[in-house]
């Protein structure tokens, strides 16, 4: 009978066995795809502030182009309004 007792003793280990080492390779394989998942947002989070980084940098160059060209066009207004102004001289 003790033979028979150990028999089934290593026949439930190894039923048991069986079904909970899939289950824990199923628990580690979630735990490292939430952890990708985790990485995956932080990069994703990350690439959102470079753009927007970005963004700011290229439109602070527009606003300072913006400004030179209008300083450029008011030059070029009080240039021709000295040049009307020569030219109501000569008459």
């Amino acid at each position: 009978m003790s033979a028979l007792a150990i028999i089934l003793i290593v026949i439930a280990v190894v039923v048991l066995l069986l079904i909970a080492l899939p289950a824990l390779r199923r628990t580690r394989e979630r735990r490292q795809q939430a952890q990708l998942q985790t990485a995956a947002k932080r990069d994703d989070a990350s690439h959102h502030r470079e753009e927007a980084e970005r963004s700011r940098t290229e439109a602070a160059v527009a606003a300072e182009r913006a400004r030179r060209q209008a300083t450029e066009a008011e030059l070029h207004e009080e240039r021709a309004a000295h040049r009307e102004a020569e030219v109501a001289d000569e008459r």
